[in-house]
């Protein structure tokens, strides 16, 4: 605050709920409004968008029914590399024949698929040509509740739409639409229309912190990004190994709620375990001794009570990497070790 204001300040406090005015600062009612502090956020927003702006483009997807390159549908991408690799929505590419992309100066580039990831609804395309304009990914798990978001994308076919909010809450667990559960989604109230998806939301810095992925129809300023961290390891898997590797036990399982009498007698806090359902030939959790019936109540020392709490450990731990889980079979309780394999989509 500057030396107007501080006056001011000093001004109000002697004299009550008046207005008091001077330099840029002015003073009503016990509140204080920066007439520069417009032109602050607005600067902040022109420099990302002038920044990222030109790294945001429009991805159409094509089909070859008789007709060649029709275009069956449209959403947002943004390059991460200067040699043309683009991370989009997994369901902005889905069942597409052939992708083409356009930059925001119109020029329009041919694209592959270089992989996908339904289970966060993230995908890896790359287009032809180099030294394209790129935008660098933040680090997400640095957001604050309250903070400035941008989302630049191309809804219903408008290029490089931009629109503010504020990150209103973190942490959020999403559906994809293969039902896994995406973790530490990042809430926000940019406003968001079909074809922003695929595009990214971006801090006041110019850093991209999310992809935009879903809006909830029926509701307005509700608006929810992938975080710019699972996509960094989502898009090292593809370009690594071609693919997201996840952790496979072979087994179907549901929650089941624990005597509390036989919980206490154990040990655990637990509310829930996870009861198997169903074994999977001779896979992972038939090999260490898994058998229908048993009760997951811990995997790799993380209480388990839910499909989603298995699924998570799973995706925190290497393919192949030895784990312990806990199980209870009627009133024992067994430690049984498995080594879980590559899931196969």
């Amino acid at each position: 605050m500057d030396e107007h204001c501080r006056k001011a300040l000093q001004f109000l406090a002697g004299n009550g709920p008046e207005t008091a005015q001077n330099g840029s600062c002015r003073i009503k009612n016990g509140d204080i409004t920066d007439v520069e502090l417009l032109d602050s956020y607005s600067r902040a927003v022109i420099t990302v968008v002038d920044t990222v702006g030109p790294a945001v483009l429009m991805v159409s997807r094509k089909k070859n029914n008789g007709n060649a390159g029709e275009q069956a549908g449209a959403g947002s991408g943004v390059i991460i590399a200067p040699d043309g690799y683009i991370l989009t929505n997994n369901h902005v590419v889905q069942g597409a024949e052939g992708l083409s992309v356009t930059l925001q100066d119109g020029t329009i580039h041919e694209a592959v698929l270089i992989g996908t990831d339904p289970a966060t609804d993230l995908a890896v395309i790359r287009a032809g040509g180099s030294d394209l304009p790129y935008a660098v990914l933040g680090d997400s798990a640095k957001l604050k509740v309250g903070q400035l978001v941008i989302a630049i994308g191309n809804p219903f076919g408008f290029n490089s739409t931009v629109s503010t909010g504020v990150v209103s809450a973190l942490g959020r667990a999403l559906r994809s639409r293969e039902g896994r559960l995406i973790e530490n989604i990042i809430q926000h109230t940019a406003p968001l229309n079909p074809g922003n998806s695929g595009g990214p939301l971006v801090d006041s810095r110019g850093r991209v912190v999310g992809i935009n992925t879903a809006i909830i129809a029926i509701a307005q300023g509700i608006g929810f990004s992938v975080p710019a961290a699972t996509a960094t390891w989502v898009i090292s898997e593809i370009l690594v190994n071609g693919r997201v590797r996840r952790g496979f036990l072979g087994l179907a399982a549901q929650p089941r709620q624990l005597i509390k009498k036989l919980a206490r007698y154990h040990d655990l806090d637990n509310a829930y375990g996870v009861e198997v359902v169903g074994i999977n030939g001779d896979g992972p959790a038939a090999q260490a001794g898994i058998k229908r019936g048993d009760v997951i109540v811990s995997i790799a020392g993380t209480k388990t009570q839910s499909v989603d709490d298995l699924h998570r450990t799973l995706s925190e731990h290497a393919v192949g990497e030895s784990i312990d889980l806990v199980v209870l079979r009627g009133q024992e309780r067994l430690v049984l070790n498995v080594i879980p394999v590559e899931a196969i989509h």
